[in-house]
Parts: C-alpha cells; sequence; structure tokens
C-alpha cells in the first residue's frame, strides 16, 4: 500500500477541563476534533482516531469523515493504550505513521505535508519530529514503519517518548513557525487565553 497514516489520539477523559470536553470545542465554527481530522485526511493516506468507545459523544463530531475509528475501552491507563491498539490496526504496507495530538489547533495541513515530505526526502528511514520555531521539541511526530512494533509494545501515559529515546540518533527535528508546534488546549483558561489571542490577531 504504501503511504503515511496519520493518528489522532483522542480517548483521553479530559479531565483538565473541569466538566468541558476540549476536543468539541469549537475552533471557527468546527469542534477541534474534527478540524483536526480534516487537516489530516487533507495531508495523510489514511487517518485513523483513536476513541474511547464507537458510540462516544466524540464520534459524532467525526460523522461522514473517511477516517477509521479505533476504540481503546482501556483508555485510563494512558496515552499508550490509544497507540498501541490503533497502530495495531492500521492497514499493511504503510511507510510510516504521524502520530497527531487532538488538541493543537494551530497545526495545519501544510505543516503535515512538509513533515512528510522531509521524511520523503531523506533515504533512510527516520524519525521526523515538529518543533517550535526556535527548536524546542513538539508535534506531530511522525515515525517509520520499522518503529511499529516498539509503538505497539508501549506502556503507561508517556505517549511515545521511549521510542524517541531509543531512536534518538535518528530524530530529525523539523521546525514549524512560531510556537504552534508546543500549543495545546488543555484547560479552560488556556482555551480563553487562546481565544483571546486569536481574536486580537483578526
Amino acid at each position: 500500500m504504501g503511504g503515511i497514516a496519520i493518528l489522532i489520539p483522542a480517548a483521553g477523559a479530559s479531565r483538565r477541563m473541569r466538566g468541558s470536553d476540549k476536543l468539541l470545542m469549537k475552533v471557527r465554527g468546527v469542534p477541534l476534533l474534527r478540524r483536526q481530522a480534516l487537516a489530516a485526511l487533507e495531508a495523510g493516506d489514511h487517518v485513523a482516531v483513536a476513541l474511547p468507545a464507537h458510540d462516544h459523544p466524540r464520534a459524532e463530531a467525526l460523522r461522514g469523515l473517511p477516517v477509521q475509528i479505533v476504540e481503546v475501552p482501556d483508555a485510563e491507563l494512558g496515552m499508550s493504550s490509544s497507540l498501541r491498539r490503533a497502530v495495531s490496526l492500521l492497514p499493511r504496507g504503510l511507510e510510516g505513521v504521524m502520530i497527531l495530538p487532538a488538541d493543537m489547533p494551530e497545526i495545519t495541513a501544510a505543516d503535515m505535508s512538509q513533515l512528510i515530505a522531509a521524511f520523503r526526502a531523506v533515504p533512510h528511514p527516520t524519525i521526523q519530529r515538529a518543533t517550535a520555531e526556535d527548536g524546542t521539541p513538539g508535534h506531530p511526530v511522525l515515525f517509520p514503519s520499522d518503529c511499529f512494533p516498539a509503538l505497539q509494545a508501549l506502556s503507561g501515559d508517556f505517549g511515545a517518548k521511549a521510542v524517541l529515546t531509543a531512536n534518538i540518533h535518528r530524530v530529525r527535528d523539523f521546525p514549524l513557525p512560531g510556537a504552534r508546534a508546543l500549543i495545546d488546549l488543555d484547560t479552560p483558561e488556556a482555551w480563553q487565553e487562546w481565544e483571546a489571542a486569536q481574536q486580537a490577531a483578526e
């Protein structure tokens, strides 16, 4: 098959929002999760979204989109559950998978496409990691297919950090403009601050 899959882990409980679901918050009138999926569909060859269940309210935000829904009934065990289950269910023969956090509203389809182009421009498999303009490591991160077994063996709530650490010799940092590779919105205060900044910029 070939191609790059984009995986959006969206099975977390959104506890820091204190009652609201951050992934259903609106960004320019569109639920954040749907906005992330639309951008991923524009950039990738296959998009998978990890959800707590197929009938979770977040699934409604994805209605009509050609994305693969991966159910993660043990999401409370941490981010690794989403990565482990989703990677194991991806189509065979992929070149790699990009992990796109669901709560990063400033990442664009163009950003993801540039990461994919950088990945394909190197003759040997590398890990492409987005950074802020100043080089601070961020997201998304694109892993080659030879990392899939390690991603499927993850445990705990540390995401793919262990895989990055084990492969640090072949991590290639890709700077994105400003700090958008770092901006995630997981508290009401972060949302208010971000929305105010967006309004001020318009």
